[in-house]
C-alpha cells in the first residue's frame, strides 16, 4: 500500500517571476533538465504585466504548479511559495538564473551523508543576458558551523544557490519581508547560526548579470546589508572584536566591484567612489592592499572624467560644424 508520504515530491523547487518573460522558459527548463526528478516546481507569478504567465502555462509538465498573486516582491514570493511546498526539501531560484543538470542530486547526496547538515550549497559562475560566462564566483569549501565565515561575506552569493531542509525553513519564519535586499544573506545566516552546511564544491548555479537586477540599485543594497550585519552580530556577540571591522570591509568591496560594472555612468562612479572610502576606512589590512585600492581609484576616475571629456569633444565638433555650416 502506497501512503500520501511516499506521494510527496522529495524536493519543492519555488521560482518568484515578476515580468520574466525574457529567462522565465530557460530557467524553467533548467529544472525540469535536473538528473533528479522527484520534484515539483511551484513558480509564484508576482504580479506580472508582461507575457510571464503565459509562457510558464504554456510548459506542459505535471511537476509545474503556478500560483498568481499581485506584486508584492520578492520576499512575500518565496514565503508564499514555501506555504504551498510539501517537498522535504527547498530550493529557490530566481526567474532569470540556471542550474547546472546534477545540482538537486548533488546537492541531495550530500545532504544524505551528511545527517546533521540541514543546507547543502555549490558554486556560482556569473552569466550576461546572452548566457554568456562573464566571471567565476567564490570557491568557498567550507563545513559544518560555517556562521563566522558568512559574517565575513556571503560566499553563498546569491538566492539560487542551497537546497534546505524544509523544516528549518520553517522553523524560522522563512524571508524577512522587511527587508529590501540580501534577503538571501539574512537567511543563511539564521540558518548557519542553527543549522550546519555542507558544500558540493562544484559549479552548479549560473547568477544572470543584467542592468535591471534587483541588486544593481547598490544604496538600497548597502542599507539592507548593513541591517543584516548589525542583526547577525548581535546573535554573536563575541565576534564582534575581531571581525566587525573585516565585515565591513569586504561588504564595501563588494559594492565597490558591483557599482564597476558595465554598464557603467557618472552616477555609478559616484557611488563607487564613496563605496571606496569606506572600504578604505574599514579595511586594517588597507597598506598590503594600496595597490588594489589605487587601481580601483584610476578606475572609478576614469568614469568620473571620461564621460565629461567626451561631451566636451562632441560640443567642440558640433560648433565647429555649425560654423562651417553657417559661412
Amino acid at each position: 500500500m502506497i501512503t500520501i508520504s511516499e506521494k510527496l515530491p522529495k524536493i519543492s523547487v519555488i521560482i518568484p517571476a515578476y515580468n520574466s518573460e525574457k529567462t522565465i522558459g530557460h530557467t524553467i527548463q533548467s529544472v525540469l533538465n535536473q538528473t533528479f526528478t522527484d520534484l515539483e516546481l511551484i513558480v509564484i507569478n508576482d504580479g506580472s504585466q508582461d507575457l510571464t504567465l503565459k509562457i510558464v502555462t504554456q510548459i506542459k509538465d505535471p511537476r509545474i504548479k503556478v500560483f498568481s498573486y499581485s506584486n508584492a516582491g520578492g520576499n512575500i514570493s518565496r514565503n508564499r511559495g514555501l506555504q504551498r511546498a510539501v517537498g522535504e526539501f527547498v530550493s529557490f531560484l530566481d526567474a532569470d538564473d540556471l542550474w547546472t543538470p546534477d545540482k538537486l542530486q548533488s546537492q541531495l547526496k550530500a545532504l544524505q551523508e551528511n545527517a546533521t547538515a540541514q543546507v547543502a550549497y555549490s558554486w556560482t559562475d556569473y552569466i550576461n543576458t546572452n548566457d554568456e560566462f562573464i566571471l567565476s564566483g567564490k570557491r568557498v569549501n567550507v563545513n559544518g558551523n560555517v556562521y563566522e565565515n558568512l559574517l565575513l561575506n556571503n560566499f553563498l552569493e546569491n538566492g539560487s544557490n542551497p537546497l534546505i531542509c524544509r523544516k528549518a525553513l520553517i522553523k524560522l519564519g522563512g524571508f524577512d519581508e522587511s527587508l529590501s535586499a540580501a534577503q538571501d544573506w539574512d537567511m543563511w545566516l539564521r540558518l548557519a547560526s542553527k543549522f550546519d552546511f555542507i558544500c558540493v564544491p562544484s559549479v552548479q548555479i549560473l547568477y544572470r548579470i543584467s542592468a535591471n537586477s534587483v541588486s544593481c540599485n547598490l544604496v538600497r543594497q548597502e542599507k539592507s546589508c548593513l541591517q543584516v550585519l548589525e542583526r547577525a552580530y548581535k546573535e554573536r556577540p563575541s565576534a564582534l572584536k575581531h571581525s566587525w571591522n573585516l565585515s565591513l570591509a569586504n561588504l564595501y568591496k563588494y559594492l565597490v566591484c558591483k557599482a564597476l560594472q558595465k554598464p557603467l555612468n557618472r552616477q555609478k562612479g559616484l557611488t563607487s567612489a564613496i563605496f571606496l572610502w569606506k572600504y578604505f576606512l574599514h579595511d586594517t589590512s588597507r597598506l598590503q592592499n594600496i595597490n588594489f585600492t589605487l587601481k580601483l581609484l584610476l578606475k572609478i576616475v576614469i568614469i568620473l572624467i571620461l564621460p565629461t571629456l567626451l561631451d566636451s569633444i562632441t560640443n567642440l565638433r558640433r560648433q565647429k560644424t555649425e560654423t562651417l555650416l553657417n559661412g
